[in-house]
């Protein structure tokens, strides 16, 4: 009976270390951050709004992953069981440097302290099920493993304002875009959020997804590339 309750004792601690890891971003230099809150922006491509059958935001749409959701470069994805319809995003991520409130556009680049790529991992059938009964679908874009991202590019290394972005599946090109054709763009959404929440340093924000969103399923690899400045890699199992 002791054996038993040890055993026990040592299956839920193993358990606890997995998931009680101290989740990071990381940089092309080398450097990393804790990792705060993710802030996704919704619609912010028009071409994406029309294909999902929804109308132009008259203002960014946020919702939030939490930092479990969070997976960094070269890493495997186990996809959740309990849906049959997850797709991909591709974004734009963003990350902020220091703390900030309530800070106008035209200081928002003084708060960035990298860009990356990302995906918005959505569990689709269950989002579309909880919109139609009026319910919030924080289960089908926050669960575990939801927000693989890129190592970040240092902002201020960067002399380039558009950025084109791509991803890949099974080296078929599923999405492609151009941060030109953002609805808002990264000076304004900074600023919203700012004026809505206290960003804090290691706080990230997917800044929205092209049209071309679809299935992915166990065995598919995918590739998302930010132009030649980095590149997310990331297995489904």
């Amino acid at each position: 009976m002791l054996f038993i309750i040890y055993f026990s004792y040592i299956c839920v601690n193993i358990k606890k270390e997995k998931f009680m890891k101290e989740y990071k971003i990381l940089f092309t230099s080398g450097e990393t951050m804790p990792m705060g809150t993710f802030y996704c922006i919704g619609r912010n491509y028009a071409k994406h709004a029309v294909e999902m059958g929804a109308e132009l935001p008259k203002e960014p749409m946020i919702f939030i992953k939490s930092a479990q959701s969070l997976v960094n470069n070269n890493s495997e994805i186990l996809l959740p069981d309990y849906s049959e319809n997850i797709h991909h995003e591709v974004e734009i991520v963003l990350a902020i440097k220091k703390d900030c409130f309530n800070i106008e556009p035209e200081d928002a680049k003084d708060f960035i302290a990298g860009i990356g790529i990302g995906l918005d991992l959505t569990l689709r059938d269950l989002q579309s099920e909880l919109k139609k009964n009026g319910k919030p679908w924080t289960i089908a874009k926050s669960f575990y493993q939801s927000a693989p991202v890129s190592n970040f590019i240092n902002y201020n290394d960067i002399n380039q304002d558009n950025f084109r972005i791509k991803l890949e599946i099974n080296g078929e090109i599923r999405q492609s875009g151009d941060s030109s054709d953002m609805i808002f763009g990264f000076d304004y959404l900074i600023s919203f959020l700012s004026k809505k929440f206290f960003l804090r340093a290691g706080d990230c924000i997917f800044t929205g997804t092209p049209e071309g969103v679809s299935q992915i399923k166990k065995g598919d690899e995918a590739i998302a590339s930010l132009d030649n400045l980095t590149q997310l890699r990331v297995n489904f199992l």
